[in-house]
């Protein structure tokens, strides 16, 4: 099923209506959607390079929109709406446990790495900000800087380098943003360390 999600999803892009798509799926991938947004976004770009900075804008904005949304839900519909998606993605029992040990400032750092390289997965963080308090506006700022960066980076990579730099995207974009989200959580935790 997952692989049939991701061809549909693929499959957008060459719509007249990709960018409603694409908006639609950054949108949900925030709150409740299993498929990333640059699955979307990839192909469009490289169809379209002179497009890439206007997509990478569209997928900016209804990603935060749908982080808003995540956490509207985590902080107004925990029992009613978050606990059931997070039990059809099999992510409740690491939700418990972020919700029950981390504190605020790793909560944001969660938002941060999982809009750079979703790691955890941003629906997760965006539930957890919410269920944990995060004030709204700093939620906000942390998500558009984060996710804002991924796909503006995405942007000007396709625009510079095409389709040959799409094989790279695929197979090696997560693993350095991944190995850049983990300098950022040992980072914060030597800071901590270092200040108490």
């Amino acid at each position: 099923m997952l692989r049939r999600l991701y061809i549909w999803t693929f499959q957008l892009a060459g719509r007249k209506s990709a960018q409603w798509w694409l908006a639609f799926i950054a949108f949900v991938e925030s709150s409740v959607f299993l498929i990333p947004a640059d699955v979307l976004f990839v192909p469009m770009a490289l169809a379209r390079p002179d497009r890439a900075w206007r997509y990478a804008l569209i997928a900016t904005v209804a990603s935060v929109l749908g982080g808003v949304a995540g956490w509207y839900i985590g902080y107004h519909a925990y029992e009613q709406l978050a606990k059931p998606v997070l039990e059809f993605y099999g992510k409740l029992d690491t939700f418990d446990r972020l919700r029950g040990s981390a504190s605020a400032d790793a909560i944001l750092l969660m938002l941060i790495t999982s809009g750079l390289a979703h790691l955890p997965p941003i629906k997760v963080v965006t539930i957890l900000s919410g269920a944990a308090g995060i004030n709204i506006w700093l939620f906000i700022v942390s998500a558009v800087l984060a996710r804002g960066a991924r796909f503006f980076f995405l942007a000007w990579l396709l625009q510079r380098y095409g389709e040959p730099i799409r094989h790279f995207i695929e197979k090696r974009l997560g693993l350095i943003a991944g190995t850049v989200a983990v300098i950022l959580i040992l980072l914060f935790f030597a800071v901590k360390y270092f200040h108490s």
